[in-house]
């Protein structure tokens, strides 16, 4: 069975990553190194990856889009394209975490342990490519580092294989991935009270 013309979109990391799955099965990406900027870019970046495959948004199937963790404005600008494009074309948005993702390049077993900043680092164990063994968390650094699995690979990259995505979003069961951001830290905006007038009460 043929799988649908598929367009991946990462914005997790410093990077504006985007595939395109063809009908032939065949894939062609488009990358941008940046930190910032993604916004303004997404959709000029899309247009001109459909426009070289000879496609349109109505060509498309399905629209994947990597859910995190990340940037915190990376990921909502990544998802609010997808799930805006998903809407107006009627068709599944496949949210794949980014830990996920990333095992998706490795061709077996592997532990992808990411910075996460203050001594920290993301961690998650795969089985294979897309399969995970352990949920993906949180932890200091030197636990994670003490924990990887002799033999197997280590995924240290935040930058996905985009074409892989492509393939994975293809094929994934959309009840299964929601495109949802999967943050794994929770976000660090505090709500604001230092200038809150207190309410009178009678």
């Amino acid at each position: 069975m043929s799988l649908p013309i598929t367009l991946a979109i990462d914005t997790a990391a410093p990077r504006l990553q985007l595939a395109v799955l063809r009908a032939d099965g065949t894939t062609d990406i488009s990358i941008d190194d940046i930190a910032t900027g993604h916004a303004e870019l997404i959709f000029d970046r899309i247009a001109t990856l459909l426009a070289r495959n000879n496609l349109g948004y109505p060509d498309l199937g399905r629209v994947a889009v990597t859910t995190g963790p990340g940037s915190f404005t990376g990921l909502r600008i990544g998802l609010s394209a997808a799930r805006g494009i998903a809407l107006a074309r009627n068709i599944p948005a496949i949210g794949i975490p980014s830990l996920l993702a990333l095992s998706l390049s490795a061709s077996g077993p592997s532990t992808v342990l990411l910075d996460a900043r203050r001594d920290e680092a993301y961690f998650q164990m795969f089985v294979g490519p897309g399969q995970p063994i352990s949920k993906a968390d949180i932890v200091p650094m030197a636990i994670a580092q003490a924990a990887i699995v002799p033999g197997t690979t280590l995924i240290s990259s935040p930058f996905v294989d985009i074409a892989l995505v492509a393939r994975y979003g293809a094929a994934a069961d959309p009840s299964l991935h929601p495109p949802e951001p999967d943050y794994v830290r929770d976000a660090d905006a505090k709500p604001q009270s230092a200038a809150r007038i207190a309410r009178l009460t009678p």
